[in-house]
């Protein structure tokens, strides 16, 4: 789905259809001015980015008199891009927004798209990988970064394991399911892509989830803007988000349709595995939260101090300024 690769350069370097029914096009929308607005993704287009192109396709922008175009990263996305206005809009990632922040980039999270971290570290189930502690002796396949240092660290001596134990070697974007059948034991996978390909594809593989073993919970991905956008078009970034928030409350009362949708805009994209992932993802886009793209506090606090603690940031960052509910749809 995304290439970790790209995302930790980057990061280096810096309800139901009644609900649906119930979001009336914003009575502002028909008297302000038309605006055109852009918005970079992480990587190509994949099933995290499905509401996007539900909301353009029927409409949903148009009603709230925007213009909207999604663009697809040239040489790099993230905070830096929308922080210089290249972008209004782009989509992120806390663990890579807060190092951001940490350095002064004025980017805000809007909403997050998916409510729960669905990364995980896989293998194959032959290697019996059950817990943590059972990836002693084994080889990770990763990108040398601190933070998979510091997140595999966590889940193991979470488990009484020793990390120590555990050998890396430099992977890089590699194809999933060929490295881990021939080079490492271990390889960083959002389960909602390369997860579900290897179930398509009958390769059994075990996945440690990062949320499920000493790491706190986090928003991967995000969507943010600018402090600047959100200082001086916040009527704008209210309807904006309006928009997004309908495309993804109907990607979420109907994946089969937000499926055809994206490979509609897409064509390029895995046809045969954007059903099963937009399947598998849609009812976890907002979970137990009150609503799509709801962000909690909490979240943004124990992750901040986590990354602090863990010298992947030289300090907790102002967390409470970090995100905001402010421009999802009232309920």
């Amino acid at each position: 789905m995304i290439s970790r690769r790209y995302l930790l350069t980057m990061a280096g370097a810096a309800l139901a259809t009644a609900a649906v029914a119930g979001c009336e096009p914003n009575p502002k929308s028909k008297t302000a001015k038309r605006e055109t607005v852009s918005l970079v993704l992480d990587w190509v287009p994949n099933t995290n980015h499905s509401g996007l192109y539900v909301a353009r396709s029927k409409g949903y922008f148009e009603e709230e008199n925007v213009d909207f175009e999604i663009v697809e990263p040239a040489t790099g996305g993230g905070p830096q891009v929308v922080a210089a206005g290249q972008a209004d809009f782009g989509i992120d990632f806390q663990e890579f927004m807060t190092p951001a922040r940490a350095e002064g980039v004025p980017v805000v999270s809007v909403a997050a798209v998916i409510q729960h971290n669905t990364s995980g570290f896989a293998s194959l189930k032959s290697k019996g990988v059950a817990r943590p502690r059972d990836l002693e002796g084994l080889t990770y396949g990763g990108f040398g970064s601190p933070l998979e240092t510091a997140l595999l660290q966590t889940m193991m001596e979470a488990d009484g394991g020793d990390f120590s134990k555990l050998s890396t070697v430099d992977a890089g974007a590699a194809d999933f399911l060929t490295i881990i059948q021939r080079d490492v034991d271990l390889y960083w996978i959002f389960f909602g892509w390369q997860g579900v390909k290897a179930e398509l594809e009958r390769i059994e593989i075990d996945t440690l989830f990062v949320k499920d073993w000493g790491v706190p919970d986090y928003y991967t991905p995000l969507i943010i803007t600018s402090e600047t956008m959100i200082a001086e078009k916040p009527d704008l970034v209210t309807r904006t988000m309006k928009a997004i928030s309908r495309g993804y409350e109907d990607a979420i009362a109907d994946p089969a349709g937000a499926a055809e949708i994206l490979l509609e805009a897409a064509p390029e994209t895995d046809a045969d595995l954007v059903g099963p992932s937009q399947a598998w993802l849609s009812p976890r886009y907002q979970a137990d939260a009150p609503q799509w793209g709801y962000q909690a506090a909490d979240v943004w606090q124990t992750m901040s101090e986590w990354m602090a603690s863990n010298g992947l940031v030289e300090g907790v960052i102002d967390w409470q300024d970090a995100y905001t509910n402010d421009f999802l749809p009232s309920r």
